[in-house]
């Protein structure tokens, strides 16, 4: 799965500049899912939470390699089932990026997918956000996104709902 679908600038296909296609196109595919959805400003650093999530999930569940050659509407339950609240989607992304990883690393080295995909993750796991303290207010009356307590909350934990949501509208 690794450099599928890739091409050099050039079109010779060897030693040159290798386009990460697999990755930017889980990335475009996630641009459009929240952007239909119109759920947060596409300016936001909510948005963009939102959509690494999404482009980690639509790119880690594709296991055969045919991401850019998918229909987006075959996948949905897939990526729905993915990013429920209740499945463990955090434990499961480092379990298929140390997968791919491995997979580089026994067959063609450092693949630029899996390279933007790790900086993606990383940006997720190390941003915080605030947030509104969903937990503060327990059967108490609805509170303006503007008031409450918030709380600093990793980013892959707000944008994986709006991932999750975003799918839901499409």
């Amino acid at each position: 799965m690794l450099h599928r679908g890739h091409q050099s600038t050039d079109g010779t296909g060897g030693g040159g500049l290798t386009v990460p296609m697999a990755w930017l196109y889980a990335e475009y595919i996630a641009d459009e899912l929240l952007r239909t959805g119109d759920l947060m400003p596409p300016t936001s650093f909510e948005f963009r939470a939102g959509r690494d999530a999404l482009a980690l999930t639509i790119f880690l569940s594709d296991t055969d390699g045919e991401l850019p050659g998918i229909r987006v509407v075959t996948q949905l339950e897939t990526w729905l089932s993915l990013t429920a609240y209740d499945q463990p989607w955090q434990d499961w992304v480092d379990a298929r990026m140390s997968q791919l990883r491995a997979e580089a690393a026994r067959l063609e080295g450092p693949s630029p997918d899996l390279e933007l995909a790790a900086a993606a993750w990383r940006w997720l796991e190390e941003t915080e956000l605030l947030a509104p303290d969903l937990d503060a207010a327990p059967g108490g009356s609805p509170v303006g996104e503007d008031e409450g307590p918030k709380v600093w909350t990793p980013a892959w934990q707000l944008g994986l709902p709006l991932g999750h949501l975003a799918i839901h509208l499409f």
